[in-house]
């Protein structure tokens, strides 16, 4: 992927008077959850910009780099069972 991976850091912020808290894209209300949403029910990024107009396309990557990120620091590594 270009760029830096911790773009997300820039471009998702929280502030408490801010959608509850909720992370949410500089200078946006649109939280990132809506987006990770959008994404999972198989939205393009061209559906969500359509959408939700004051977000650029470098705010849907960083909700990607951001959940990615987001899984490799919090999922549990599991042992499989040897097969014999």
């Amino acid at each position: 992927m270009a760029g830096n991976s911790k773009n997300y850091e820039e471009r998702i912020v929280r502030h408490s008077r801010v959608c509850g808290g909720e992370p949410v894209f500089n200078g946006t209300r649109v939280t990132l959850r809506t987006v990770l949403a959008s994404l999972a029910a198989g939205d393009s990024t061209e559906d969500i910009l359509a959408d939700f107009p004051t977000l650029k396309p470098d705010d849907v990557r960083a909700a990607i780099a951001f959940a990615a990120a987001s899984a490799e620091e919090d999922l549990p590594v599991h042992s499989i069972p040897h097969i014999q």
